[in-house]
């Protein structure tokens, strides 16, 4: 029986990168994301005609329980869940709104509560599962100007330690990946001069690729049943 997979935020960047290889490794997948999904539907497509898997796309707003319940209540077997839905808020805190505010916590940190409640007992059901979440270095060391997002993804990784912890004994396992500054849509935001001040600072002397972090999430996905728990950096040693 084949493996599915769920990836939250999947139209671009790091999920569209996920999709890709989770659909090369033969996983049938759940796709969301929240504004792209005619995008995503194409990718789905082009992903079933490569690769012979089953592949279903769904708009969902990640930040949105009742959006991500009726979203389970179409899923009947679950092996992987990746939660890598976000967005990006960049500015002063004190000209945050908390609007603002409850929108990046809703997207980063609610929707992984909001998804691995549902997903575990589909994981219990069949007597094992991998939960990952994609997190940020920021969510390790915070981020000037990025308070609220460095604080969500803080919780995520938190949340990820926890919950691995609760499910070890389930043979869930939960890890996350605390990605440093990869070249995806979010960071487009930035001009090439802030972009080149930052590939200065980083050893390895360019920003991730969107594929390095799936090829990561593959690795994950196939590890041994001990590793859980684990914020795994990567960011070609950025911090």
């Amino acid at each position: 029986m084949k493996k599915t997979a769920l990836i939250t935020g999947a139209s671009r960047g790091i999920g569209r990168a996920m999709a890709e290889s989770f659909a090369a490794a033969g996983f049938d997948l759940i796709l969301t994301c929240l504004h792209r999904i005619e995008e995503l539907k194409l990718l789905g497509r082009a992903l079933e005609n490569a690769h012979g898997i089953r592949c279903r796309c769904h708009a969902v707003d990640a930040g949105d329980c009742e959006a991500v319940t009726a979203l389970f209540s179409g899923i009947e077997q679950l092996d992987v869940l990746v939660n890598n839905a976000g967005i990006a808020h960049m500015g002063l805190l004190q000209d945050m709104s908390p609007q603002q505010w409850h929108r990046v916590m809703a997207t980063h940190l609610d929707g992984c509560f909001y998804t691995c409640r549902l997903a575990i007992p589909l994981m219990l059901a069949r007597g094992c599962g991998h939960i990952l979440n994609i997190s940020s270095v920021w969510g390790n060391v915070g981020a000037s100007m990025e308070v609220a997002y460095s604080a969500a993804k803080g919780g995520v990784n938190s949340f990820t330690r926890a919950l691995a912890k609760e499910l070890a004994p389930s043979h869930i396992q939960v890890n996350a990946i605390a990605c440093g500054v990869i070249d995806t849509d979010m960071n487009r935001c930035l001009t090439e001069e802030e972009r080149e001040v930052l590939r200065q600072e980083i050893p390895a002397d360019r920003l991730g690729r969107p594929q390095e972090v799936a090829k990561l999430a593959l690795l994950l996905i196939q590890a041994p049943a001990y590793l859980t728990g684990q914020i795994i950096t990567l960011d070609g040693g950025f911090i």
